[in-house]
């Protein structure tokens, strides 16, 4: 079961050698391999992919090229986003090929965690050629269950598995591979030579794919059928694209759709510059490192939607011609904060997207009158009135408490006597008889302040808010119903996407999530700062890939800090203090990237995690009682 029953390996052999001769450290170069930045989408990043010689380790990088279809429309810090640099393959795991019926050949690299890249399409051929040029430096071998897998250095060996989980020098050469340090990685500026050296601008050599790995010092992960079993969804995804792209029939997209655990990683950054999300890779030395790692491939974050763009979205009465594309666009790159005073309207629910100009003045006035009424209600309560009125007092004297320890460090709120303070606290009153059977919880003026803070009117911060509270309110029931269908949804969606977590905090007795309470609870309002939670909200109000986004965000952040929960044998305490200690410290840009591709990847399997009536993030639509 190795290559050496393909027809065209020896051949391939004796050629690739003396071009690695003539090529120096560049043992393999193709070009025109391609991936595609989205799923259901014919847009394509076309770039090189290599194989470089170092020491006695190999690589693989794939860079895209500049100017080429969508190329051109990539940044160079874009570009960098997406370059998948310096993976050796000593961290690679398995390669799936395929050969689609319609369309191109396409290859899957996972890595022994189990995480995959995007696949790479080839679009000028030569897989065959490109696992040939692999297996002459390290171990590889068809798998037994499933022929169009290789698995790269499987040691079926017991010593040398050993060898290999613990990353030391292997002491029979089965891989050729010996772990090295990250100062002898290939680096940017050297690819970018070898590139002009060695290639010009055509294939000279073969084909083929690359993958960024993680290095994983887990020596209790299974190296056979654990990766297997990961393979259906990552292969549905390549399938489902390449199907949009080609048009393949229905038997075709009738693809497997068993459960998967596949989540898509960039590379290392460089801990000095923890802005810069994909793509800069450095091999892990250090198992803490793993922190460090971005998770995703996905869409790079947009600027921010602007007056000028905005105004393309509505008609010339006022109507979002488009509300899909609306939401996209709000998903991936926010709103610009004057103008979240409008959109957040439509978000939450207190506009309609078809309302016009002159429907939407109408319902202020409305709406101002009614909340005139509702507060009304308990302004008129006596004194005497409020001595019998037990839940009034206790309600009152819980807002009064809250209000004034809310978001004091914001200027808005800042100062003794301050008139927005007393509006936050007459909204949530009023709210309490608005909703009597819900009335006030702690933690409901967190949800309120930054819609005020936007709004900067009380009765347009109150509308919004209910319309909030109608997806959100069970999350403050006595029964807890709300929550625990969450942290339930939640703890079976990080069985989905990181077993060896999930396997951890069982054995640690954590699996009732309770350590991610406050972030279900307030929407992660006290673990970012309060612009970027109101980056966050609005991106979570659009419900673009999920109503319960905020469920992968969880996961995403969990997943990040897995090794380290892990390696440090975390208890339930120990997590919780951990949890709460990484308030401010959560890089949001690169959590939303890792949530949007985890989201991606679990697909339905993950939407089956969900209990039917789970509370979604946020409201979807909303009609008022009267209307």
């Amino acid at each position: 079961h190795d290559l050496s029953d393909d027809s065209d390996y020896a051949q391939h052999l004796r050629s690739n050698s003396d071009t690695a001769k003539r090529s120096g450290p560049v043992v393999y170069v193709k070009d025109n391999v391609s991936i595609h930045p989205a799923q259901y989408t014919t847009e394509k990043i076309s770039g090189r992919l290599r194989l470089i010689k170092q020491g006695p380790s190999l690589f693989m990088t794939w860079i895209p090229y500049k100017g080429l279809s969508l190329n051109n429309k990539l940044s160079e810090k874009d570009r960098n986003l997406y370059t998948i640099r310096a993976v050796p393959l000593t961290d690679v795991r398995s390669i799936r090929r395929h050969t689609p019926a319609l369309g191109w050949q396409y290859i899957i690299v996972v890595l022994s965690s189990g995480l995959a890249f995007p696949p790479l399409y080839f679009y000028n051929g030569g897989v065959r050629e490109f696992l040939a040029t692999i297996k002459q430096h390290v171990s590889l071998v068809r798998s037994g269950d499933d022929a169009n897998v290789f698995l790269v250095n499987d040691l079926q060996d017991p010593l040398q598995r050993s060898l290999s989980s613990l990353e030391l020098p292997r002491a029979v050469s089965v891989a050729n591979a010996t772990s090295i340090s990250a100062n002898s990685v290939p680096s940017v500026e050297d690819s970018d030579r070898l590139d002009r050296d060695t290639v010009g601008g055509s294939s000279r050599l073969y084909d083929g794919n690359a993958r960024n790995r993680q290095k994983s010092n887990d020596s209790a992960r299974d190296l056979s059928i654990h990766v297997l079993e990961k393979f259906s969804l990552v292969t549905k995804f390549a399938r489902e694209t390449t199907s949009h792209l080609f048009g393949e029939n229905d038997s075709f997209n009738a693809y497997d759709k068993k459960p998967q655990l596949q989540s898509i990683p960039s590379n290392v950054n460089k801990p000095e510059d923890k802005n810069k999300c994909l793509g800069e890779t450095a091999v892990v030395s250090n198992p803490s490192e793993f922190d460090q790692l971005s998770l995703v491939w996905g869409k790079p974050r947009q600027p921010p939607l602007g007056l000028e763009e905005w105004a393309t979205f509505l008609d010339v009465e006022g109507r979002i011609t488009d509300s899909n594309a609306l939401k996209k666009r709000i998903f991936y790159g926010g709103v610009e904060h004057d103008l979240r005073k409008e959109v957040w309207k439509f978000l939450l629910g207190f506009y309609a997207y078809d309302s016009t100009y002159a429907e939407r003045e109408y319902l202020e006035s409305v709406k101002k009158l009614e909340y005139e009424t509702i507060k009304s209600q308990w302004q008129n309560i006596s004194p005497a009135q409020a001595k019998r009125f037990t839940k009034f007092r206790e309600r009152k004297g819980l807002i009064d408490k809250d209000v004034v320890r809310t978001d004091r460090s914001v200027s808005f709120y800042d100062g003794d006597d301050n008139l927005n303070v007393m509006l936050l606290r007459d909204i949530l009153l009023t709210y309490s008889f608005y909703n009597f059977d819900l009335g006030y919880c702690q933690g409901m003026s967190d949800l309120l302040s930054p819609i005020l803070f936007v709004m900067e009117d009380e009765s347009q911060s109150f509308w919004c808010f209910v319309s909030l509270m109608e997806r959100l309110g069970p999350n403050f029931n006595r029964d807890q119903n709300g929550m625990h269908s969450q942290l339930f949804a939640l703890s079976k969606l990080v069985q989905l996407l990181d077993s060896p977590l999930h396997n951890y905090l069982k054995q640690a007795d954590c699996l009732n999530y309770f350590f991610c309470f406050r972030w279900i609870l307030i929407q992660f309002k006290r673990e970012f700062e309060y612009e970027k939670i109101m980056h966050l909200w609005e991106v979570l109000w659009t419900h673009y890939l999920s109503e319960h986004f905020h469920l992968y965000v969880c996961v995403a952040i969990l997943k990040r800090f897995c090794k380290r929960i892990i390696g440090e044998q975390m208890d339930f305490d120990t997590l919780l203090k951990f949890i709460n200690e990484l308030s401010g410290h959560i890089d949001l840009d690169r959590t939303l990237r890792d949530a949007e591709a985890l989201c991606i990847c679990a697909g339905e399997n993950g939407a089956a995690c969900i209990p039917p009536g789970t509370p979604p993030s946020l409201p979807v639509e909303f009609s008022y009682p009267d209307d």
